[in-house]
C-alpha cells in the first residue's frame, strides 16, 4: 500500500480513462484496509481509487509500479470473494504522500463481487503492455510572452461520462447497421416461406401420387424450419385482432410447456419459445407483452413485487406453489434460490420468486451470511416446539 499516493479523481490531458469499476476494496497483502466498496477509474497511466463516503478520499496508484497482475485463485470460491493480485515493484525516492509509509508486502489486491475480472484485468494487462506513461511530448518553441496565469486542463467526472456518451452512440450506430443487414436476410427468407407453401399445397392436391408417409415426412420437415403459418399483421385485418390471434397463438405454444414446468414461465423464456416456434417470422417483446396482457384462461401475465413478469396457468395458486416449496425445503432442511432452481428443473429467477412468496406468506425465514441467501423451515409454526 506504501505505493498509492493521494491524489485526485480527475483526468490529466495527457492520460486517457480506459474503464470504471465499483464496490472494490483494498487489501494489503492478505490482510483486509478499511478502504472499502470504493470506485475505480483505470487510466493509461494510474488506478484511481475514490472512496464512497468521501469524495475528498482519493488515491492513486501509478501503473509504473506494476509488474504483473492475476486473478487469485481460490480454493473455496463460495467462501471467499473473487480478487485480482497486482504484484509491485519498491516505490521510488520521488513518490507523492500516501495512506502508508512503509509496508512489508510487494502485493495488492482489489477484491470485488461481480465480474469485473472479465473487463477489468484485461484492460490493466493492456494497460502495462502500451507504457503510455513512458511517452514523452514533444516539447514545441513557443514565443517569448508576459507571464499569464495558465490553468491545466483536466477532464473530470463530466469529461468521463460524456466520453461513454460517445462510446455508447458508436455502439448504438453499429447496431443499427447490423439490423438493416438482418432486414435484408429476413425479405429473402419471406420467398422460402411463400415458395415452401406452394410445394405444400401441391402436395395436398396430388395426394393420390404420394403416399401418406411421403406426405407426413415433408410436413415434419417444414414444421422443423419452424413454418406453420403463424399469425402477422398482415394476415389480419387490424392491430387488435392481431394482438388477440397472437394470444391465442402463444397459448398453444406454451400451455403444455408451462404445465411442464410447474406452472410457471418466465416471459424472457416465453418469447424464444415463441420465437422458436414462429421460425422465420419473429415476434417483437412489445407485441408478446401486449398479447400476454390480455391473457386471462388459460395462461395470465403475472407481475410480481420485484417487478419479475411470468406467465403462469389461471389455476395456479400461489398456496400450491408455497406449499410445494415449504414441503422442500422441509425435505432438505434448507435450500438456496440455485438448489431448487437445480431441484426442480427451473430458472434461479423463478425458484428466488418460489422461495420470496413463500417467505411473504411467513412458511420459511432466510439467513444471509457471506454464502449469501439460504432458506430454512419457519420453526414458529411447529405445534410441538419447546417454550
Amino acid at each position: 500500500m506504501n505505493r498509492f499516493e493521494f491524489g485526485s479523481s480527475e483526468i490529466d490531458s495527457d492520460e486517457s480513462l480506459v474503464c470504471l469499476a465499483s464496490n472494490v476494496t483494498l487489501y494489503d497483502g492478505d490482510t483486509k484496509t478499511a478502504l472499502e466498496d470504493g470506485e475505480i477509474a483505470l487510466t493509461s497511466h494510474r488506478l484511481i481509487w475514490t472512496s464512497p463516503f468521501d469524495s475528498s478520499l482519493c488515491l492513486s496508484l501509478s501503473l509504473k509500479y506494476v509488474v504483473s497482475c492475476e486473478e487469485e485463485k481460490r480454493v473455496f470460491s463460495f467462501l471467499r470473494s473473487p480478487k485480482i493480485v497486482l504484484h509491485l515493484s519498491p516505490p521510488s525516492s520521488d513518490k507523492g504522500r500516501g495512506p502508508v509509509q512503509t509496508t512489508p508486502t510487494n502485493f495488492i489486491k482489489l477484491s470485488y463481487n461481480n465480474d469485473l475480472h472479465y473487463y477489468l484485468l484485461p484492460a490493466l494487462r493492456k494497460a502495462l503492455s502500451a507504457k503510455r506513461w513512458t511517452f514523452i511530448s514533444p516539447e514545441i518553441p513557443q514565443p517569448i510572452q508576459e507571464p499569464e496565469l495558465t490553468i491545466k486542463t483536466r477532464t473530470g467526472i463530466v469529461g468521463i461520462e460524456r466520453g461513454l456518451h460517445e462510446k455508447q452512440k458508436e455502439t448504438e450506430k453499429t447496431i443499427s447497421i447490423a439490423f438493416q443487414d438482418l432486414s435484408i436476410l429476413m425479405d429473402k427468407a419471406k420467398e422460402m416461406v411463400n415458395l415452401s407453401k406452394v410445394i405444400s399445397t401441391k402436395i395436398r392436391e396430388k395426394q393420390g401420387s404420394i403416399t401418406e408417409d411421403e406426405t407426413v415426412q415433408f410436413k415434419s420437415y417444414l414444421l422443423s424450419l419452424g413454418i406453420d403459418d403463424p399469425v402477422t399483421r398482415e394476415s389480419v385485418s387490424s392491430e387488435s385482432k392481431y394482438i388477440e390471434k397472437l394470444g391465442k397463438e402463444v397459448v398453444d405454444i406454451l400451455e403444455s410447456p408451462i404445465k411442464e414446468q410447474g406452472g410457471m414461465m418466465s416471459l424472457s423464456d416465453a418469447y424464444c419459445r415463441v420465437n422458436r416456434a414462429r421460425g422465420l417470422e419473429l415476434v417483437s417483446p412489445e407485441d408478446l407483452y401486449r398479447a400476454c396482457r390480455r391473457l386471462t384462461t388459460p395462461l395470465k401475465l403475472r407481475v410480481f413485487d420485484s417487478g419479475v413478469m411470468v406467465l403462469q396457468l389461471s389455476e395456479q395458486d400461489d398456496s400450491v406453489t408455497v406449499e410445494d416449496t415449504e414441503a422442500a425445503i422441509k425435505v432438505n432442511g434448507s435450500l438456496t434460490a440455485q438448489e431448487l432452481s437445480q431441484m426442480l428443473g427451473i430458472s434461479m429467477l423463478l425458484a428466488k420468486e418460489r422461495l420470496l412468496t413463500t417467505e411473504k406468506f411467513g412458511k420459511i425465514c432466510r439467513d444471509e451470511s457471506i454464502e449469501g441467501v439460504r432458506f430454512y423451515p419457519n420453526l414458529f409454526l411447529e405445534n410441538d416446539m419447546v417454550t
